[in-house]
């Protein structure tokens, strides 16, 4: 309004170099015989020449108390030649990140030029990726690709070998790695067990346990971080977290008196959502008109109740009020909307089994804009609408009309898209929402398909969405064939473990059945030894207790008795005729053949003497003067 300057880029560009001090940009670019900067302070006009940017501060510490600070100077304004816009990028490869400056006059090769020199890698063997248009090739400009002033990029050079490194698979497998945190809070006494890849980074567990226990992240007080967790953006895997499980504690940090550095320290988390230098700007009403009074009603009155509180710190509860003032405005026939957090939400979307994935409709309704009864009333709540909706999306819903609740939706966004669709829905204007987002999610990350305004039909709606979904059902066939090899893969695997286990199981049984059996042996054995040892002992005792063997020129009747063992041999002895049988049983023991077990027979006639009473002598069973005995084992 001020300088006619209609070029956005070049706007961009003069506020950049002043800072974006809008005073100390308008007066660079107004001539200086026709710079007019005119302000009512302490009821006088200040009149001068231009200010340029090193006099921006004074200019803008003055504070104007008239409703235009600025007078139109158009028909003298002299052509301004546009000064080359510099555009910062970071470049990652592998373990190095490489900084490079250009213009956006500059090509995407000039980037792989610089970082051929420094990288040592030829600028063909290079896949720059990154762009947030898509793929680029190296003759593209970079005005073209309207890039905000901080970018960030990564090489990839699948033509060339990767370095081995013993330092540098450690820690790929340390990223590869999950942690469990044991997080205890502290307040209500209460345990979450999170599970986090080794990739993530300390600020990503500390806005999931926000989610959690509705502690904002600047609000948390930590207990069990290692020393070496020193910043927010380190991953898991080199903090020096205990591996696999870590116990931390979490609780509010009790603040009263907010002081000058918490108030800077809430700043700085606000603007960490952005990446750009201009991403602290918010849409402000112009010429202090204000949307809601334009035709003389007051926007707060138009709805008795708003569709979500403001400050909600629980995302379930709140989804519940929008999802009952929905319906009590638009009526029952509306899409089903998710009750719970985002991430919970996409959790029900893109973490299930491939078959059952589904695209993420997030719609964003604002109450201040003139489109939002027309597309919740004739195209939100359309029966084929809602139907599709239902088959294919999960739908999430948020609330853009109060500041707080649109800012957190914004750090939301941040962390799970990226700075580049937080800015572009920072962006829109209010007569461009309801907002209807769908999300789709890949391996790595959440892609933003598609972001449709209010100003649309319901054809052009249906359209959309099934674009949406052809994409989708394609990369969801991929997912489903790389899942079901992945299951295929498992299965093999398990059964070759558990024929590993059966197997194993065998060969233990079998060792035991060895042991058994060589207890047993053993067992024997001993009782072998021992029955042996019992017989010695006892033949032993016979064998002393047996009268002496009287003399051949004994005056005494003598019995001479020759006794054949089952094995042949013979051995003989003298007993006095007088001497029981028993004293005979005795001697046979004493030789190794008791007489439980071994019976005695005569020859002639043959017949079994141990049946004959052993307390007659020899004498009365005729065995005198001498006979010979054969041994025989008993049956």
């Amino acid at each position: 309004a001020c300088t006619g300057i209609e070029n956005i880029d070049e706007a961009i560009t003069l506020l950049e170099q002043n800072n974006w001090d809008l005073v100390a940009a308008i007066n660079g670019v107004i001539p200086q015989e026709n710079g007019i900067l005119q302000s009512e302070y302490g009821g006088e006009t200040l009149h001068g020449p231009a200010y340029g940017p090193t006099s921006h501060s004074t200019a803008a510490s003055s504070t104007p108390s008239s409703s235009s600070a600025f007078r139109h100077v158009v028909p003298s304004r002299q052509i301004v030649e546009r000064q080359p816009r510099m555009l910062d990028f970071r470049v990652e490869y592998r373990d190095r990140n490489v900084d490079v400056v250009l213009e956006d006059s500059s090509t995407v090769g000039g980037i792989k030029h610089i970082l051929e020199n420094e990288l040592q890698i030829p600028a063909s063997k290079m896949l720059l990726k990154g762009w947030k248009t898509g793929d680029v090739d190296d003759s593209t400009v970079l005005k073209t690709l309207h890039l905000p002033k901080n970018n960030s990029l990564y090489v990839l050079t699948p033509d060339l070998p990767p370095p081995s490194s013993s330092h540098s698979g450690a820690l790929q497998e340390s990223l590869n790695q999950n942690f469990m945190l044991i997080v205890t809070h502290r307040e209500v006494q209460r345990e979450y067990n999170l599970n986090f890849s080794g990739s993530s980074t300390i600020q990503e567990v500390k806005r999931n346990v926000y989610d959690l226990t509705s502690i904002p992240v600047r609000h948390q007080l930590w207990e069990g971080w290692p020393p070496s967790a020193t910043d927010d953006s380190m991953t898991l895997a080199v903090s020096g977290l205990t591996f696999p499980c870590h116990r931390l504690t979490v609780g509010r940090r009790s603040s009263p008196v907010q002081t000058r550095e918490q108030s800077e320290e809430q700043c700085t988390d606000v603007h960490m959502v952005s990446d750009s230098d201009g991403d602290d700007f918010e849409d402000a009403t112009e010429f202090g008109v204000d949307d809601g009074d334009m035709f003389g009603v007051a926007s707060s009155a138009l709805r008795k109740s708003p569709m979500m509180p403001e400050n909600a710190e629980n995302e379930g509860d709140a989804l519940l009020q929008f999802t009952a003032e929905f319906s009590s405005r638009y009526g029952d026939c509306h899409p089903v909307y998710f009750i719970g957090s985002l991430e919970a939400a996409f959790q029900e979307a893109f973490y299930g089994k491939a078959r059952d994935r589904k695209l993420l409709a997030i719609y964003l309704h604002h109450d201040e804009s003139v489109l939002t009864n027309v597309f919740c009333s004739q195209m939100l709540c359309a029966e084929s609408i809602v139907s599709y909706l239902s088959q294919n999306f999960i739908t999430w819903a948020w609330d853009m009309t109060k500041e707080a609740n649109r800012a957190r939706f914004l750090t939301m966004c941040t962390r799970h898209f990226g700075s580049v669709v937080a800015q572009t829905i920072r962006t829109q204007k209010t007569d461009q929402f309801p907002l209807f987002l769908i999300i789709m999610g890949k391996r790595s990350s959440n892609e933003v398909l598609n972001v449709i305004q209010g100003n649309t039909t319901v054809d052009e709606l249906m359209m959309r969405l099934m674009a949406a979904m052809e994409i989708f059902s394609a990369q969801q066939q991929e997912d489903i064939k790389d899942e079901d090899e992945r299951e295929a893969r498992e299965n093999v695997k398990r059964e070759q473990d558990e024929a590993y286990r059966i197997s194993l199981e065998a060969d233990r049984a079998k060792r035991e059945a060895q042991e058994r059996e060589m207890a047993e042996q053993f067992r024997l054995e001993q009782i072998r030894k021992e029955q042996e040892e019992e017989r010695e002992a006892i033949r032993l005792s016979l064998e002393q207790s047996l009268p002496p063997e009287p003399k051949e020129e004994s005056t005494e009747s003598v019995s001479k008795l020759r006794i054949r063992t089952p094995s042949g041999e013979f051995f003989e002895r003298r007993f006095l005729a007088s001497s029981k049988l028993q004293v005979v049983f005795d001697f046979v023991a004493s030789k190794g053949y008791p007489w439980e077990e071994y019976k005695l027979l005569g020859t002639f006639p043959r017949r079994d003497v141990t049946q004959l009473d052993p307390n007659k002598s020899l004498l009365e069973v005729k065995l005198y003067p001498q006979e010979t005995l054969f041994l025989e084992a008993k049956e």
